[in-house]
């Protein structure tokens, strides 16, 4: 018998008169939100704003006006048009868009001269106040969402939010290029002194489309 089996003889011996382990119980609540369309989406824009972005609320008809409205409050000359954004979501605003080209180089120069970018989204997960993106039509190529410093999200309420993270995940695709994002992009130094706009955009505005 080498020290090895001498060992694990030890702890055989040992655990002989442990119970043997149950399995844990996988009964939590998948969710500690009501089952109330209402109160979801009020938790969703409470959420969000507790991580400093900035929450507006419309209807499809008002939607192009609020971008604009949006895009000129932050003085944005250019925004990044991901491919399948709906072009009437930019039908009242005077920016230069730049609409982006899946085969064309995201380069350092052409990010750095976008002022803003508006896509929507794959879902919004109203507890965590978590907005997903995987790069499906209208969301773009994760650099495009992380580098202008202006980033508007457009998220539609009817079909687009969830309560939790357990209803959140069935609904995505495993395979997809994922970004979570909960607020504007924001670090701290060791005297926890915040700074925003470091890893990604410094104003997050979220629009949620109702009917």
């Amino acid at each position: 018998m080498n020290s090895r089996e001498r060992v694990l003889g030890r702890i055989r011996q040992a655990l002989s008169d442990t119970p043997p382990v149950t399995a844990a119980a996988r009964d939590y609540l998948p969710t500690h939100t009501p089952d109330d369309p209402d109160a979801v989406l009020n938790l969703l824009h409470e959420n969000l704003a507790d991580y400093r972005a900035t929450v507006h609320r419309t209807t499809e008809k008002e939607l192009p006006a609020l971008v604009a409205e949006l895009l000129d409050r932050h003085n944005a000359r250019t925004v990044a048009v991901p491919p399948g954004l709906p072009a009437i979501w930019l039908s009242a605003t005077t920016a230069e868009q730049h609409h982006d080209d899946a085969d064309a180089p995201l380069t350092p120069h052409r990010l750095d001269t976008t002022s803003a970018v508006i896509t929507s989204c794959t879902l919004a997960v109203a507890e965590t106040g978590t907005i997903i993106l995987d790069g499906g039509p209208g969301q773009g190529r994760r650099a495009l969402t992380l580098i202008p410093d202006l980033h508007i999200c457009v998220i539609q309420a009817d079909d687009q939010v969830v309560a939790s993270i357990p209803q959140a995940l069935p609904r995505l695709n495993p395979t997809r290029p994922q970004t979570w994002i909960s607020g504007p992009s924001a670090t701290s130094d060791i005297e926890l002194n915040r700074v925003e706009g470091v890893h990604g955009p410094r104003q997050l505005n979220v629009v949620i489309v109702t009917h």
